[in-house]
């Protein structure tokens, strides 16, 4: 996990706003359960296609779902 975030924190050096957006996903990953393998390893699936998407120097901008409930 410490390596994909800080391939992630590179990659998102040359990109503006994308350190926080990966601060925030790994932050809110971090309270998986250490026993929820399945959970875990989609969580790591799913950041190496964020890095990929970081990568493409054609990508300028990232969306990020937001909770609705965490927002009262």
């Amino acid at each position: 996990m410490l390596a994909l975030y800080k391939e992630c924190m590179r990659a998102a050096q040359h990109k503006t706003g994308f350190q926080a957006t990966v601060r925030t996903e790994f932050r809110r990953n971090s309270q998986l359960p250490r026993t929820d393998t399945l959970r875990i390893e989609y969580a790591m699936r799913n950041g190496y296609r964020k890095l990929d998407m970081m990568r493409d120097p054609r990508v300028s901008g990232m969306g990020q779902f937001v909770d609705t409930k965490d927002q009262k």
